[in-house]
């Protein structure tokens, strides 16, 4: 009875298209009610016992980072180097707007945030260029994806936290398979652009690369600092972020001086609204999870999972569809949090490593933030261009198509995902 209550109580509450965080806490409430063998106070308990983590610092933390640097004039540096590196090839625009995702992502951890900092400056660079609209959009959309992918990535802070995981072993694995997306695309953007005939935007010179290497040389120093003393086992993930937070302060009020202290409050209240958003959905999810664990429901579900194959390769591609599929109608949190018990619990049955199945899992819920309705890169790129959301959804079918090739090469080669991981002290 109790499955059957949360279940469709979500459904409805979705299909209203309530916030995802309300929606989880009324089914989580209306379990504990036909439950009937707990206190209500148990929802507050449970909520704050859910946020109440060292892990979890690093979220908010990490989005301050972005915030700031974003404010720092970071994004316009990167961009300038990014531009020398690939703005040669055939629609340069295109390829430097996934490049300059690339390098954003290993700082901010949000592929919204991601989105945002890179797509404000090159969706109407590319438009000005004569690119379509609905095409320059879809291109940052798919760069602002890999947000997720190349640590340090909130998604993955969260399956730690949820799974025990090794956070750096997660941040390690991610490298290889984050680098691989961004290369297919910048193929398929390429492919697209010099058949509809756009140029590149400079002519390749190690002179400039190096000159705009040397410019971007402090904005690239958070993602180095926070990988370097991660990967090197000198802090955690969570004090990476706290070092990340003062390292992006120095730079932007002291070296860049585009921030002063008046603009610190706006910064920060930015950052601590998305952050509270993010922790709310934690905090309600982790009762809805509670909930899941004392019914017994994720070792059910995992069992009838079981039921239907027991082949390890069918069973991931299974568990790859299911992901798919609540990525496109769930916020990426809030999937983690009810989803990540019941395919932890399918782990021995699929003979590979906690690292690349977590990899596995974040990458299926990127490409979620590239398909409606809760695709929350093509909202923000959508927000940008003012172009609608099935313009771009339509636009961005190609860049799918590569993304669901580069997540079987994820799913079935371990040793992308694992050879880094490996080197990484637990």
């Amino acid at each position: 009875m109790i499955i059957e209550v949360l279940i469709f109580s979500l459904l409805i509450l979705f299909a209203i298209n309530a916030p995802i965080a309300i929606a989880i806490g009324v089914a989580s409430l209306l379990g504990i009610v036909v439950q009937g063998n707990f206190p209500l106070m148990m929802i507050i308990q449970k909520m704050f016992g859910g946020m109440d983590s060292f892990h979890l610092m690093a979220v908010p933390l990490f989005m301050f980072t972005g915030a700031i640097m974003e404010a720092g004039g970071i994004s316009k540096r990167i961009i300038e180097f990014a531009n020398s590196l690939v703005g040669w090839l055939p629609g340069g625009l295109a390829a430097v707007t996934i490049v300059s995702a690339m390098f954003f992502a290993g700082i901010s951890g949000s592929a919204a945030a991601d989105a945002a900092a890179v797509g404000a400056i090159l969706i109407p660079a590319m438009k000005n260029s004569g690119y379509e609209s609905d095409f320059a959009a879809a291109v940052q959309a798919s760069g602002g994806s890999i947000g997720v992918i190349i640590p340090p990535s909130i998604p993955m802070i969260i399956f730690g936290f949820l799974t025990g995981a090794s956070i750096g072993q997660l941040f390690a694995g991610g490298i290889l398979p984050g680098t691989l997306i961004g290369i297919s695309l910048i193929v398929v953007a390429t492919v697209i652009s010099r058949r509809k005939g756009y140029a590149g935007t400079t002519v390749f010179s190690l002179k400039e690369v190096w000159y705009t290497f040397k410019r971007a040389l402090l904005a690239l120093g958070a993602p180095i600092i926070i990988l370097g003393g991660i990967l090197f086992g000198i802090f955690t993930a969570t004090e990476s972020a706290a070092v990340a937070v003062v390292y992006a302060l120095v730079v932007g009020m002291l070296v860049y001086r585009k921030i002063g202290v008046k603009d610190l409050c706006p910064i920060f209240r930015e950052a601590a609204v998305t952050s509270a958003i993010v922790m709310f959905i934690i905090g309600t999810a982790s009762v809805f999870s509670w909930i899941a664990a004392v019914e017994d429901i994720p070792a059910r579900l995992a069992g009838s999972l079981l039921s239907i194959t027991k082949d390890p390769v069918y069973l991931l591609l299974l568990i790859n569809l299911v992901l798919l599929i609540a990525g496109t109608f769930v916020e990426t949190t809030a999937s983690l949090i009810l989803l990540v018990p019941m395919i932890t619990a399918l782990l021995p049955s699929l003979h590979i490593d906690m690292i690349q199945l977590g990899v596995i899992v974040v990458t299926n819920l990127a490409i979620g933030m590239l398909t409606p309705p809760m695709g929350i890169c093509l909202i923000v790129s959508s927000s940008i261009s003012g172009d609608s959301l099935g313009a771009i959804s339509r636009r961005v079918v190609p860049f799918l198509f590569i993304l669901l090739v580069d997540l079987l090469i994820i799913s079935f080669y371990s040793p992308l995902t694992m050879i880094l991981a490996k080197l990484v002290a637990k």
